[in-house]
């Protein structure tokens, strides 16, 4: 595995676009490119639209997105709704427009997280549940690289 001076796994180093997928108003975050920070971005309204899938790929542009991840809505036992339906439908969009990765990743509890969070931001409550969600897939990636390397005798100095 290489790794840049930080110890970061360079195989890693990307930066991200996720995005809390809502009819009427889609937020957006974005990382930086270690994969150690997720900032929110802005609301993005009419995602459905031409209009707004283009938005959201000028979005990918400007901030030099290698991947995108879109809230996927789970019930708590992990069964799939309506909502969650809609949003499979906006994942294959921006697959057809987009040529860059695009997968879901599951987004419970992001919505109530940054609804608790609005008051004290600045940023919507949609770009902070996108942030939280961010968070989550990063922590995750993190997570598994670091369990990759124990498995290859790479893990921590003894």
């Amino acid at each position: 595995m290489v790794q840049a001076e930080t110890g970061v796994n360079i195989s890693l180093i990307m930066r991200i676009l996720a995005l809390d997928y809502g009819r009427v108003h889609t937020g957006t975050a974005i990382s930086d490119p270690t994969g150690t920070v997720a900032r929110p971005l802005e609301d993005v309204s009419d995602v459905t639209t031409e209009a707004g899938l283009e938005k959201i790929a000028a979005i990918a542009r400007r901030e030099g997105a290698a991947r995108v991840v879109v809230g996927m809505p789970v019930s708590l036992s992990g069964e799939t709704g309506p909502q969650a339906r809609e949003t499979g439908r906006f994942l294959e969009s921006l697959r057809r427009l987009l040529d860059i990765p695009v997968s879901s990743w599951d987004e419970r509890f992001t919505s109530k997280l940054a609804a608790e969070k609005e008051r004290d931001s600045s940023s919507s409550s949609h770009s902070l549940a996108a942030c939280y969600l961010l968070e989550n897939f990063l922590a995750s990636r993190q997570y598994k690289s670091m369990a990759a390397d124990e498995g290859r005798g790479e893990g921590g100095r003894r």
